[in-house]
């Protein structure tokens, strides 16, 4: 039926119906478009994950004490905080679970790093990226063992240098592993040579140093 052929009384509530629906679907238009926008500028604000310029101390979330409520031994491998900064660029590593690397000062301190690279890099010069605050002796240093994660003492570790894979910060890195026969197989697939952690002298630091003009 047209609806100029209702009665008044009828036209006048369907057109009131009419403009209460167009009402209500405009609120929720506008409501769904504002969570949008919150949800776009809340992910917005979370820090992006690239490489800044170097922190130095007292850079927040580059170096974290010992909790003795942990429960864990004071030197053992801990979990990287999903805050951590790395004390070279700045970077998150638990989000490179396969690269992470750590070091625990004598006091309990730890550092924790987005990559082998970056561990060597503050091992070799430490008061460029502390600022010269002193970190104390060097107790222990992990690695992520490349091929199936967990912590691996950097010691211990096996290191393929010029592999074809990028690391991080998308460039050259040393994907370590817990195993000779991984750090071969990957050497084999991609290139590279397979050192140990005594091997990576202050000439190879100095390279990779070139690699990351950043730092």
């Amino acid at each position: 039926m047209c609806p100029h052929c209702l009665p008044a009384p009828l036209r006048r509530a369907l057109l009131l119906t009419v403009g209460v629906a167009v009402l209500l679907a405009g609120a929720a238009y506008a409501w769904s478009a504002r969570d949008a926008t919150a949800t776009t500028n809340a992910a917005a604000e979370l820090p992006p994950d690239v490489c800044i310029v170097r922190p130095g101390a007292p850079f927040p979330g580059a170096v974290h004490a010992y909790d003795p409520a942990s429960g864990r031994p004071m030197l053992a491998a801990r979990p990287v905080p999903a805050h951590a900064r790395c004390a070279v660029c700045g970077m998150f590593p638990a989000r490179h679970p396969q690269w992470a690397a750590q070091l625990i000062a004598d006091n309990g301190d730890a550092w924790f790093f987005d990559s082998p690279v970056d561990l060597l890099l503050f091992l070799a010069d430490s008061a460029r990226y502390t600022r010269g605050i002193a970190i104390g002796a060097v107790a222990a240093r992990y690695v992520s063992d490349h091929a199936g994660g967990g912590w691996v003492a950097a010691d211990d570790a096996w290191f393929v240098h010029g592999a074809a894979v990028s690391g991080p910060m998308r460039g050259p890195d040393l994907p370590a592993f817990a195993s000779r026969a991984a750090a071969e197989a990957l050497a084999a697939a991609q290139g590279g040579r397979v050192l140990r952690f005594a091997e990576l002298d202050g000439a190879l630091v100095a390279g990779l140093r070139q690699t990351y003009p950043a730092h």
